[in-house]
């Protein structure tokens, strides 16, 4: 489920090379989901990296996570959350 949607996310990701030479990334639809890289080759990475971390706070906090060329990252089927909580084991 999450895979399918950082793939998806990823195919949405636009890339710029900017004066300084760093590469800066980011996915239009997601906002606040952006990196800046040191080189071409670690931009997709340092981007994946990020989103990452936005599902996981967005999760963790219960906000909407916007659908993405028809991928979703749902709730669970019983209506609980998704985050993870420690207490459980």
């Amino acid at each position: 489920m999450i895979a399918g949607y950082v793939r998806a996310a990823t195919n949405n990701a636009t890339f710029e090379i900017l004066e300084d030479g760093s590469i800066y990334g980011e996915i239009p639809p997601l906002r606040g989901v952006w990196s800046n890289a040191e080189t071409v080759e670690r931009a997709p990475a340092e981007l994946v990296e990020v989103l990452e971390g936005w599902i996981a706070l967005r999760l963790a906090r219960n906000l909407a996570i916007p659908s993405i060329a028809g991928v979703e990252i749902g709730s669970p089927p019983d209506g609980g959350s998704l985050a993870l909580d420690p207490r459980r084991s």
